[in-house]
């Protein structure tokens, strides 16, 4: 029973995601950006399930090649995946607020091809950021529940 309503909150959030991409298909990839944007929040965990919990919605979301979890510095780094005329990376760094609150830092890096080479582009919006927020917090709850 359980599962089953995991899944039916995993497609209801793909699903809003897909939405909200399809709301902003007109300008879809159109803001041309000098630096990749990075979004900001707090979960109450520690930085080994933050990191282990980031590193799976990586791979499974297909937000980058050959992810990598660097520990010592609290981060989880991806390579770029190409797919067509744009490329993909993600990254984030986590940092102690307090004994039970971690800082994350979320930054998607997409670019599209043109003939002067690869230029950075606003893919995801607040909105996108939210969600994966969201995403990455149901993960971390399974990771917590690994644990146990």
């Amino acid at each position: 029973m359980k599962s089953s309503k995991k899944h039916f909150f995993f497609l209801s959030l793909i699903f809003i995601i897909i939405v909200h991409l399809i709301s902003c298909a007109p300008q879809f990839g159109q803001v041309v950006i000098s630096q990749p944007d990075e979004y900001k929040h707090i979960y109450e965990a520690n930085e080994k399930t933050i990191l282990q919990a980031t590193a799976r919605i990586f791979k499974e979301k297909n937000m980058g090649s050959n992810v990598r979890i660097d520990r010592e510095n609290n981060r989880v780094e991806t390579d770029y995946i190409i797919q067509g005329d744009w490329r993909t990376k993600s990254t984030i760094k986590v940092k102690k607020l307090s004994w039970k609150e971690r800082e994350v830092v979320l930054s998607v890096t997409t670019e599209k091809k043109t003939e002067k080479g690869w230029e950075m582009r606003r893919l995801l919006d607040k909105e996108q950021y939210i969600n994966l927020f969201d995403i990455i917090d149901l993960a971390i709850y399974e990771e917590m529940s690994k644990i146990d």
